[in-house]
């Protein structure tokens, strides 16, 4: 071997526990990444469905009766008044 090939053997062996670290961690970053894109573009389609069903969904009308608590208040207000 070369003297430049061994020089150069010596130094990827000395930085090779740092050249390791950064590898693990960009495989990391990578995976995560990956992993938060991926549930978002899930989130997203559910979403859209949900809105497209929703908006196909027919509107139902619902009618209260407020006689029975207009009453009742005029009940409590009566009763306040004629306790003062």
């Amino acid at each position: 071997m070369s003297q430049a090939k061994v020089d150069r053997y010596k130094e990827e062996k000395k930085n090779r526990k740092q050249t390791i670290k950064k590898e693990k961690r960009n495989r990391v970053l990578g995976r995560t990444l990956g992993v938060v894109i991926a549930a978002a573009i899930v989130c997203w389609i559910g979403f859209s469905g949900y809105s497209y069903y929703q908006e196909k969904k027919p509107m139902t009308k619902t009618e209260l009766s407020m006689t029975a608590l207009n009453e009742y208040m005029s009940n409590l207000s009566s009763t306040d008044s004629a306790t003062e």
